[in-house]
């Protein structure tokens, strides 16, 4: 696909609209169109290409990313990930807990950290959302 299929923004190809779907059931909230070429390739390719792949669960996905995340510092993204495995059930509080703990081995105590603290305050916020009457 170039560059000029990706970014058309007249029709919505079959392409983005999976991209989109999967989006949406990975962060666990309605992914709508979005503009520019970076979008175009997160949702075409990233999405509809590569997480939608059968060799691996979603789940199993978001735990390399994670992984990935922490050893990079990235914190404030794997805190999104952290909240949609979560809000979808594919991790427990208890596992993002064990998740941490782990990665104070392989990444280093202090990036460990910053992934346990930072799971937390997910943790807290998922906790709270699951005690108010629905």
């Amino acid at each position: 696909m170039t560059d000029d299929a990706i970014s058309t923004p007249d029709a919505q190809t079959e392409q983005r609209k999976r991209g989109l779907d999967l989006m949406s059931q990975v962060y666990g909230w309605e992914m709508s169109d979005g503009p520019g070429l970076h979008f175009a390739h997160t949702a075409d390719q990233l999405f509809a290409e590569v997480w939608s792949r059968p060799a691996l669960s979603i789940r199993d996905r978001r735990l390399i990313l994670l992984g990935a995340l922490a050893a990079s510092g990235q914190v404030d993204v794997a805190e999104i990930q952290a909240g949609a495995a979560l809000g979808n059930e594919e991790l427990t509080p208890e596992q993002l807990e064990e998740i941490a703990l782990f990665l104070c081995y392989y990444v280093g105590w202090p990036l460990g950290t910053k992934m346990n603290m930072m799971f937390g305050q997910v943790i807290s916020k998922y906790r709270k959302s699951q005690s108010r009457p629905g």
